[in-house]
Formats: structure tokens, sequence, C-alpha cells
């Protein structure tokens, strides 16, 4: 081998290890550059770690309790002794004869309650920003706003005496008009109604919430653009409000699909009574009956499961179909 072949390997030698040098430093650098941030930051950090703590007790370590969904639970034996059945809880559900029933009323009152509610608070949130006096308009938000604060025993306790068919409100208001009492928390083809919209009147206002911060970054030189072109009060909430607020309405609807079969279980279950269970049946009932009323763990915890995989599809397959429609989405 001539010297300049030597030559020549010795340098490539050189050069590659002090290229894996230069990588190895920077590797380095940035590392300790990265420690050096945190340390600058570590005030954020500490006061972000109760809520770390409590989310990672609260909501992931009870996730390895899924697999009861998968076994014959027994509270002497423990989750890991207890019998491995596979997916036998699921067949029975699905098999039993209310399961459809059960899915159908959750599905329904779900939609209608989004469909019914979703668009309130931005109607809301739109026309009190576009109203001119501000005195009214924190009168009709204090308003609003009210209902939020009552709890939900309160709130059913108070939709129960306005149409108790004997002495509520409503019954005795229709029957000046020659109308026979109604009991409308009995009658099925009501319950939903009152449900939904009894929902939508305690929401609306702190709902709204949310719409009017995003309105409140709007540049007034839009609206005064706008009214130099001659446009009128509705053409400005059209094409200049509603396009504003229209990210964070495509953020908060992705959302909402992520819980459709996962509706409140309290005021279901206050409203409810055998005469309307037809209608007011619902998985977050039915999984309460099942596991505290029968102390059936393992069953109510595979229709709980279930409940959790439909509403994560639902929040994948809406947030992908709404990043390729409007380039709105959560990731």
């Amino acid at each position: 081998m001539s010297n300049k072949t030597k030559l020549a390997k010795s340098s490539n030698v050189s050069i590659v290890s002090n290229a894996v040098d230069d990588v190895n430093t920077g590797r380095l650098i940035h590392h300790k550059s990265r420690i050096q941030r945190l340390l600058q930051s570590k005030e954020l950090y500490l006061f972000c770690l109760p809520g770390i703590i409590i989310t990672a007790i609260f909501h992931y370590w009870p996730i390895y309790g899924i697999q009861i969904a998968f076994r014959d639970y027994s509270v002497r034996r423990g989750i890991w002794n207890s019998t491995w059945i596979g997916w036998d809880h699921f067949i029975r559900f699905f098999s039993g004869p209310d399961a459809a029933q059960i899915i159908w009323n959750t599905f329904v009152l779900s939609i209608y309650g989004l469909a019914a509610g979703f668009p309130i608070p931005i109607i809301l949130a739109l026309l009190l920003n576009s109203l001119r006096w501000k005195r009214y308009r924190k009168v009709i938000q204090m308003v609003t706003y009210a209902p939020n604060f009552l709890s939900t025993v309160v709130l059913c306790s108070m939709i129960l005496l306005f149409l108790s068919p004997r002495v509520g409100m409503v019954n005795t208001l229709i029957s000046f008009f020659g109308v026979p009492s109604i009991n409308f928390i009995g009658d099925w083809k009501y319950w939903r109604h009152i449900y939904v919209w009894s929902g939508v009147w305690a929401g609306m206002g702190w709902g709204s919430v949310v719409y009017f911060a995003a309105l409140a970054g709007v540049s007034p030189e839009l609206h005064e653009a706008a009214i130099v072109d001659g446009a009128t009060k509705f053409q400005r909430v059209l094409h200049i409000d509603l396009p504003s607020i229209l990210p964070v309405a495509v953020m908060l609807l992705i959302l909402s699909f992520g819980s459709v079969l996962s509706i409140g279980f309290e005021k279901a279950y206050a409203l409810q009574n055998p005469l309307n269970l037809r209608v007011s049946k619902i998985i977050s009932t039915y999984t309460y009956e099942i596991g505290i009323l029968n102390a059936d763990m393992a069953y109510s915890t595979a229709i709980g499961l279930f409940n959790s995989v439909v509403n994560a599809i639902l929040l994948l397959t809406v947030n992908s179909v709404s990043r390729k429609l409007s380039d709105n989405a959560l990731w």
C-alpha cells in the first residue's frame, strides 16, 4: 500500500471521527440547553405538577381495571385472580333484549341534544355581541348564565314541580284554556323534549362564554371598513363575526362528538320513572342499575368500555373529516 493511500485513509478516518465528535458535542450541548430551559421554567412545571399527579391517579391509573370487563370478577379473588372469560360480557349485552333499545335511546337523545344545544350558544353570543346597549347585554348575560350554577338535582326538582299534573304551573296555566291536565314526565312522547330543552336553557349562557372570547379578538377595523362599504349589521355578523368563531365552533363540535354516547347520568336518572322507561333508559342509567344496584361490576364495566370505544371512534372520525374539509382539527 502506497503512502498516498495510507494518508487518504487516515484523513478519512480523522474526518469521520471529527464528525462523530461534533455530533456528540452537539447532542451534549442540546441536552444541556434543554436541561437549562427546564430549570429556568421550574416554577411553571412545579405549578403544573399537582394537576399532572391528580390526572395520573384518577384518570390513567384506573385504566388497568378495564380487564374486569374480560373476567368473571370477584371482589374476594381480586382482579388478577378472577377467571378470564374473554368476550362473554359483551356477548351477553348485545344478545340481551334491551341492548338495541338502550343504544338507540342513548344515540337519539345525544344527537337531539347536540343538534338543539350546539348552535344556540353561538346564536346567543352573536346576538349579544351586536347589541348596542351594554347595560341590557350585561343583564341578559347574567340571566342566561344563572341556570348553569344550579345543581342537577335542583334543576330536575324544578322541572318536576313545574310540570306536575296536579300542582304544576304549566298545567295550571293550560287549564284556563280548557285543556285537561297532562302528565308530561310520565308520557314518553314528551320526555326527550323536556330533557333536551331544559339542558339547552341551563347551558346556553355558559356555553356562549367561549364564543364571546373569540369575538373579543375580532379587529374593530374590519367592522369599520364594512360600515364604510355600506354593510348592514346582519351582513357584518355573517361575514366577519361568524367566520372568526368558526374554528372554535369546529373544535367544540369535534369534542362534542367524542361524548355522543356519554350523556349525563344524574339528570336522566332523576327524571326517569317506570312510565317513561321506553325512552329514558340509556347506557349510563343501565350501567348504574347493573353495576351498583345489581353489584355486577364486570358486566357494567364491559358496557362502559363499549361506550368509551364508540366515543373514541367517533372522535377520531369527526376529527379526520374536519381536517380534510376545513383544515380545522384537534391534531
